[in-house]
């Protein structure tokens, strides 16, 4: 009886762990705030850790070797009172390209509008439907993000399920008194974020998505020459958002990602491919216009 058990324990615990989606670094950096307890910073550690990886956030069955890389860094610069705090988030997020060591940044962003409450041990609690905690929200939100930016690397529009789900989380936080969630308080927050991502006239950002990883990088390796072509096609239908609007919230986060990956792609390139994508890139992002001077400097570090 005591085997049947055991057997039982361990086919539901192997389960579980096929069933979470992501591998999610966590870090809380209190260095900021004067204590002589770190104690608590520890905990909320473990306790962000524990809700973003042992939670089902999808429906769909995801290998180990396939989980999503992430990571979250919290740096807390304030001790409001003992159990308010505010500071920063990082989030980043990776994926990796078919036949290479190398992993793609999909998303990088620093949050600067992060205020929570947090009692040591206390139930971190979640509800798609209202908004229980800014501390949970915001990570959920994130994780919606990071999920919907994967998905989309693999599918046209398989990332809109969670961009929908991201949506609805800053919808529920209308009421609420912590930034970031509202559209007058900012043109580059989480309302921003969702919005962008779920508006239609900027639906060509999921095509690119998925013909810049699954058509371009992901053969980068194999056929250089083909995949670099799906990228120079990828990053060109960018033009119709930035003509749309040049101060579109995901052309930013989307180069801030691709930039230095975007550079060694394009070192090893012909003459041709340079100077082609140079000029487009110029174009439509020209706030990494110094950076992209590199191109024709450097050798191919992606693919080997």
């Amino acid at each position: 009886m005591k085997r049947l058990i055991f057997i039982f324990i361990f086919f539901v615990n192997v389960f579980s762990l096929n069933a979470q989606e992501l591998i999610c670094n966590v870090r809380v950096n209190s260095n900021q705030i004067q204590t002589s307890d770190r104690k608590v910073f520890q905990t909320m550690q473990t306790e962000i850790y524990e809700f973003i990886n042992n939670k089902n956030w999808t429906s769909t069955k995801i290998d180990n070797e396939e989980k999503i890389e992430c990571t979250i860094m919290i740096n807390i610069s304030n001790k409001i009172s003992n159990d308010e705090y505010e500071g920063t988030l990082q989030i980043q997020s990776t994926r990796p390209v078919y036949g290479t060591s190398y992993k793609s940044t999909l998303f990088n962003y620093i949050d600067n509008d992060f205020k929570f409450k947090y009692l040591e041990y206390q139930s971190l609690e979640f509800s798609n439907a209202i908004h229980l905690s800014n501390l949970t929200s915001v990570i959920a939100f994130y994780v919606n993000i990071i999920l919907g930016m994967d998905f989309a690397t693999f599918s046209e529009e398989g990332g809109n399920e969670y961009f929908n789900i991201a949506q609805k989380i800053v919808n529920n936080a209308q009421n609420t008194p912590e930034k970031g969630w509202k559209a007058f308080e900012s043109d580059k927050n989480r309302y921003w974020l969702a919005n962008d991502l779920m508006e239609s006239r900027y639906s060509t950002f999921h095509a690119v998505m998925y013909k810049y990883h699954r058509l371009g990088l992901d053969n980068l390796a194999e056929n250089p020459e083909d995949a670099r072509f799906e990228i120079t096609e990828a990053i060109e239908s960018l033009k119709s958002i930035y003509r749309e609007n040049s101060s579109a919230f995901i052309l930013k986060l989307f180069f801030d990602a691709k930039v230095d990956e975007i550079i060694n792609i394009y070192s090893g390139a012909f003459p041709n491919e340079k100077a082609r994508i140079y000029k487009t890139l110029n174009e439509i992002d020209p706030s990494h216009s110094t950076k992209y001077e590199k191109i024709i400097k450097q050798e191919n570090q992606i693919g080997r």
